[in-house]
């Protein structure tokens, strides 16, 4: 697994030498832009819509606009002697809180935590603390010149740090558009919807979620590659379309889950091991 930062956690005066790889992987099915004309792929070049032609990079500087089309330029040297400023090598854990007080919309990604040199029975000691004591800690690191804030917990027995946002990244739920306040639920509604998600209710299994989309663009691409005919097929809705009144749908979908047969793992008795 790719090592991608080299530094130490560290909580008090203890400190861990750690290694941080990145715990999940976009696998979305990238597709290239062509020329129709002759299947060339396209190239990108920057250009300077002023000067009318092609900029290099070493011609390229970087600045902020603070209001339309007024930028503050920062050279190299600004951001070099800043990044050095902040860029200490450390996870600091600066307290440690309960899982559930954080709300999922503060995550942002997750990267596994493997000991260094002579950090693994630190390492042992920190996970064992965090999984008696229920809590994880609230940490800081600057990763790719970026402070961020993180959490750092226990996952199948493995220290896990998730980035999560800084309250001012989340934007306030005031400024959503159009949510109801104080409309008025009919009773009869509620129960049947209640009656749906206890319908819908299961035990979560990650593993039997799965990307449909990747697959069949997957299947796709590999048909036009052998050159087999494509076939689109097509999904039954779980609503029919003209379903417009709120009780009649709350009712034909719990209607379709009730007539779901159970789907349960079949049992290999000790005679049919034998048997096989």
């Amino acid at each position: 697994m790719h090592t991608i930062w080299k530094g130490s956690i560290s909580f008090g005066l203890v400190n861990i030498p750690v290694k941080l790889h990145a715990a999940t992987e976009n696998r979305d099915v990238r597709l290239r832009q062509l020329h129709k004309e002759c299947n060339s792929p396209i190239n990108y070049r920057k250009v300077c819509p002023v000067c009318e032609k092609e900029v290099k990079n070493e011609e390229i500087v970087k600045a902020y606009e603070y209001s339309k089309n007024k930028f503050v330029v920062l050279d190299d040297e600004d951001l070099a002697q800043l990044k050095k400023e902040n860029e200490e090598r450390a996870v600091e854990i600066l307290e440690f809180v309960q899982l559930e007080e954080i709300d999922p919309i503060y995550f942002e990604r997750t990267y596994f935590l493997s000991p260094d040199s002579g950090g693994t029975k630190a390492y042992a000691l920190l996970r064992q603390a965090l999984k008696d004591s229920g809590k994880i800690g609230v940490a800081k690191i600057t990763i790719r010149s970026k402070e961020q804030l993180a959490v750092v917990r226990v996952y199948e027995g493995t220290l896990v740090m998730e980035t999560i946002h800084f309250p001012d990244e989340v934007r306030r739920t005031m400024d959503v558009p159009n949510i109801p306040s104080d409309e008025k639920v009919v009773q009869k509604e509620l129960d049947t919807a209640l009656m749906l998600i206890d319908q819908l209710t299961v035990k979560f299994e990650p593993e039997k979620y799965q990307d449909e989309y990747r697959t069949a663009l997957l299947e796709l691409i590999e048909q036009k590659k052998t050159g087999e005919t494509v076939t689109a097929t097509e999904k039954e809705s779980v609503i029919p379309s003209d379903m417009t009144d709120l009780m009649s749908a709350l009712q034909a979908s719990l209607d379709k889950t009730k007539k779901k047969p159970a789907t349960r793992k079949r049992k290999t008795t000790t005679k049919a091991k034998k048997e096989a």
